[in-house]
C-alpha cells in the first residue's frame, strides 16, 4: 500500500536496514520485492539463490526438492547435506543442513530468497525447519522472503530477538505489524478496497458463516465509533429490538470466531468492545485498515503546503485506492460510503493535476485530469483544466471538442450550460 515512490529507495540504505539480520521479510503489499532483486541484479551486490514456490499446497519436503533441484542449475554441486536429509526423511535435519550448504556456497556473504513461500503448507513442520534453518545460519549467510501472506510464526521470536527485520511495515498505520514494543497482538489487516478480504495473523478469512457476518464485520471496520441503535437501523430497521439484539449477538460471535480460529492459542478475540455507549474498537487485536490510511494520506495531502510532500501523498492516495469500495456489494451504506470514497479518489487525481500544472508539465496534468473525470465527471473545474491543458500544449481542437462533451453532459444531466469561467476560456479560442 505504499507508494510507487518506494522503489526509489537508494541500494545503500536498503541494504543498511538490513545488513546483520539472519532474516529479512518483505512484507506483502508492497514492492520491497522488486527493489531488492533489483539491488542483487546489479551485479555488485553479494551472492544471491533465487527460488519461487511454483504452486500453492507444497509440502516440506516438496519444497526443498525444488529448492535443491533448481538451484543445482546454477550452483553445481550445491546441497549435499540438503540432499542426504531428504532422502533419509528425517524433516528435525532439514533446517540444519540447508544452512550447512548455503554456509560452503561462498567465503563472502550469500543470500537464499525464498519468493511466495506462503505457497508451503504452514504445518509444525514447515515451522521446525524454518526454525532449524534460521538458528544455524551463518554468520555470512542470510534469508529473505517474499510472500503473498506474512505469517505471524514462526517469525515472530525472531524479530523480538532484533534478528529480523520486516520491510515495508514501518508507515503503516498505528505500526500495526511485527511491531517490537508492548505485548504482543494478533494482527488483523482488512482491505475493502474491490471485494473486501481479511487476514488475521496472515492468514485469510475464507468462509464467514453466510453474508451477514462479513458484512456486519466491515461494517465495524469502517465505523469504528457506533452506537446499537445505528447499527440496528442499518441492518435490521423492521425488527423489535429484542429480536435484532438477538441477531446482533449470534452475528457478532460468528465474527470473533473467524478472527479467533486464526489465531494459535486458546483467547477470544472480538472487533469491538461496547463502552460507555459506543462499540469502539477492541485493544486485543492491531489492526490495519486501508480506507482508513487512504482517508488518513488524503488529509496530509489537502493540508500539506509543500508541493513534494502534497505530490507524494497524492501518490500514495491513488495507489491505495485498488478498486472501488467493496464492489460489487449494492447494500445503501456501501453505496453510500463507495461514492464518498471514488470522490476522494477523483479529489486525488485532480490533486495530482494540479501539483503538475505547478510544475508546468502539461502532459502529465492532462493525464491525471481525464482520470479525475472518469470518477467526478460532473466536476466543471476539472473539465477547465483539461480545457487548459489542450490551450498550454497548443492543441486548440481538442479543447473545443472537450467543451462540446461538457456542453452536452451538464444539459443531459443536470439541465443547465456551463459556468461563465468556463465559456470565458473558450472564447480565448475564437
Amino acid at each position: 500500500m505504499l507508494s510507487q515512490n518506494v522503489a526509489n529507495i537508494s541500494s545503500d540504505a536498503f541494504m543498511q536496514k538490513s545488513a546483520g539480520k539472519k532474516v529479512v521479510l518483505l512484507y506483502p503489499w508492497v514492492n520491497y520485492r522488486n527493489v531488492f532483486l533489483s539491488y542483487f541484479l546489479s551485479g555488485s551486490s553479494p551472492r544471491m539463490l533465487y527460488y519461487r514456490i511454483p504452486q500453492d499446497g507444497v509440502s516440506v519436503s516438496g519444497w526443498l526438492a525444488g529448492l535443491l533441484d533448481e538451484i543445482r542449475l546454477i550452483e553445481a554441486g550445491f546441497g549435499e547435506g540438503l540432499a542426504s536429509a531428504l532422502q533419509a526423511g528425517e524433516t528435525a535435519d532439514f533446517g540444519a543442513a540447508l544452512a550447512a550448504d548455503l554456509a560452503g556456497v561462498s567465503d563472502g556473504r550469500v543470500t537464499l530468497f525464498l519468493d511466495e513461500l506462503d505457497r508451503v503448507k504452514q504445518d509444525n513442520q514447515f515451522r521446525q525447519v524454518i526454525s532449524a534453518l534460521v538458528e544455524n545460519l551463518s554468520e555470512g549467510s542470510q534469508l529473505v522472503v517474499n510472500s503473498r501472506l506474512l505469517t505471524f510464526d514462526p517469525w515472530m521470536k525472531w524479530v523480538h530477538r532484533d534478528e529480523a527485520v520486516v520491510m515495508g511495515a514501518g508507515r503503516r498505520s498505528n505500526n500495526l505489524v511485527f511491531t517490537k514494543n508492548g505485548a504482543v497482538k494478533p494482527q488483523l489487516e482488512v482491505f475493502a478496497f474491490g471485494r473486501g478480504h481479511a487476514v488475521s495473523n496472515g492468514k485469510e478469512i475464507k468462509t464467514w458463516d453466510g453474508a451477514l457476518p462479513r458484512n456486519l464485520f466491515f461494517y465495524f471496520m469502517d465505523n469504528p465509533l457506533v452506537t446499537r441503535d445505528q447499527v440496528f437501523e442499518i441492518f435490521w430497521p423492521k425488527l423489535s429490538i429484542r429480536d435484532a439484539t438477538n441477531v446482533f449477538h449470534v452475528t457478532k460471535r460468528k465474527i470473533t470466531e473467524r478472527i479467533s480460529m486464526h489465531v494459535d492459542d486458546e483467547e477470544s478475540y472480538e472487533l469491538t468492545n461496547y463502552s460507555t455507549g459506543f462499540y469502539v474498537p477492541s485493544g486485543k487485536i492491531a489492526r490495519h485498515y486501508d480506507v482508513a490510511d487512504f482517508e488518513q494520506t488524503m488529509e496530509g495531502a489537502l493540508l500539506s503546503s509543500d508541493l513534494r510532500e502534497r505530490q507524494t501523498l497524492y501518490r500514495q492516495a491513488i495507489d491505495m485506492y485498488k478498486a472501488p469500495f467493496l464492489y460489487p456489494l449494492k447494500l445503501p451504506w456501501v453505496v453510500r460510503r463507495r461514492k464518498q470514497l471514488q470522490a476522494m479518489y477523483g479529489e486525488a487525481l485532480n490533486g495530482m493535476a494540479r501539483s503538475y500544472v505547478d510544475q508546468q508539465a502539461w502532459d502529465a496534468a492532462l493525464g491525471f485530469f481525464m482520470r479525475a473525470l472518469r470518477e467526478l465527471p460532473q466536476r466543471e473545474d476539472i473539465h477547465r483544466g483539461a480545457m487548459q491543458m489542450y490551450i498550454n500544449l497548443g492543441r486548440d481542437a481538442d479543447a473545443r471538442e472537450h467543451y462540446s462533451v461538457l456542453e452536452r453532459l451538464l444539459k443531459r444531466s443536470l439541465g443547465v450550460t456551463p459556468s461563465s469561467d468556463t465559456q470565458a476560456l473558450l472564447r480565448r479560442l475564437n
